[in-house]
């Protein structure tokens, strides 16, 4: 019998490629089942939207209705209506009657009308179109952020809406937060999740006692994956394969990412391509498929350098070789040839802001981006 890769990268990790996470998946479930709002942080690529999704599949167990809303696939004011109606619709209101019939009944009251469409599948597809009155989709989207509390009360049920990337409403309208607060606070009955990847637009958002959002959700942080339970986990996927892995191609592969969620599943999928069935993975192996998995990014990398002004490379290239937790410190400027403190202290900043560098539990700065750090490396030692 043939088997299929069991790791998964670039796609949502559900199910058994999902792994650990368990403390923070049972609060989840439990928050989504008590209306709680909650804010999840965590970088790029750390699987926080495979955990909220996972959340929600067991939540939904229990009753939940979930409906769910990526705001980075939202530019415009119209394509969040058309992407609230959507989830709305099909998530929560999907028991009721037929579809189009329903769907006609549920938004009759919209400022805005949407136009729908019944795709090849069978499901509705939603647009609005832009009116000369500016206000009359910030009127529709209002009364689409009131309808889960309605339908939530009409059904005698909870629901959960969440927003992936939340911070990402600011550039859509930087008033939204104050029209989506002011809704929020009337639906007891309707939790709400905000996921995002972008610390400072986030503590703007939620930090500030001046905005709206202040205080207003639990805060939950997640970071990188305990190795040894990761460790565990790549062991029982590969058994599970009929195949094995040595414990120093293990190790290995844990020290070049360092519990990274993406990385991790990224670089033991290349692992296990290269071990026949009935065989163990050697450190060799490991080895090719790191520079495999850096082949396959290096277009992504070379952008990263070459969109980079020069003390932002030079922050980077010291990084990669030493993270620290005292970036400013004279004997490690000196060591790495950093420029002046300020002009450091901005490219520091800016690097955080771009989501390729983070400062750990530990206190240290790191490359968060996986294996930029190891890339970096390769090519310095390339010139």
């Amino acid at each position: 019998m043939s088997h299929t890769n069991p790791f998964t990268f670039g796609a949502l990790a559900l199910d058994k490629a999902f792994t650990d996470r368990e403390d923070e998946l049972r609060g989840l479930v439990a928050d989504m089942r008590n209306g709680q709002d909650v804010l999840l942080y965590a970088p790029r690529r750390y699987g926080k939207s495979s955990l909220v999704l996972r959340a929600a599949q067991k939540a939904a167990r229990d009753k939940v209705l979930v409906a769910y809303c990526d705001l980075m696939r939202t530019p415009t004011k119209e394509r969040l209506a058309a992407a609230l109606a959507r989830t709305i619709h099909e998530d929560i209101d999907s028991e009721l009657g037929e579809a189009a019939e329903r769907a006609s009944s549920l938004f009759r009251n919209l400022r805005v009308k949407p136009t729908m469409e019944v795709e090849t599948d069978g499901t509705l597809r939603f647009s609005f179109q832009a009116t000369r009155r500016r206000a009359a989709i910030d009127d529709t989207i209002e009364d689409l952020l009131a309808l889960p509390g309605q339908l939530a009360a009409e059904r005698k049920r909870r629901v959960a809406l969440i927003f992936d990337e939340f911070q990402e409403i600011l550039s859509l309208d930087p008033k939204y937060p104050n029209l989506m607060r002011a809704v929020f606070q009337t639906q007891p009955e309707v939790g709400h999740v905000y996921l995002g990847s972008k610390r400072h637009l986030l503590d703007r958002i939620f930090d500030d006692a001046n905005e709206p959002f202040w205080r207003s959700a639990k805060r939950i942080e997640i970071g990188l994956i305990d190795p040894a339970k990761f460790g565990r986990f790549i062991r029982k996927r590969f058994e599970a394969t009929d195949r094995g892995i040595r414990d120093e191609a293990l190790t290995r592969l844990l020290e070049a990412t360092l519990g990274h969620p993406y990385g991790t599943q990224e670089l033991a999928y290349f692992v296990w391509e290269l071990v026949p069935e009935g065989r163990f993975a050697h450190l060799v192996d490991v080895e090719n498929a790191l520079g495999q998995a850096l082949r396959s990014e290096h277009s992504h990398f070379s952008k990263i350098w070459d969109d980079a002004p020069a003390s932002q490379r030079l922050v980077m290239l010291a990084l990669a070789a030493e993270p620290t937790g005292a970036p400013y410190a004279e004997s490690y400027a000196e060591r790495f040839d950093l420029p002046p403190k300020p002009t450091l202290q901005t490219a520091l900043e800016a690097l955080v802001k771009k989501e390729l560098v983070a400062r750990g539990g530990d206190g240290e700065y790191r490359i968060v981006e996986p294996f930029l750090a190891d890339w970096l490396v390769r090519e310095q030692e390339r010139r």
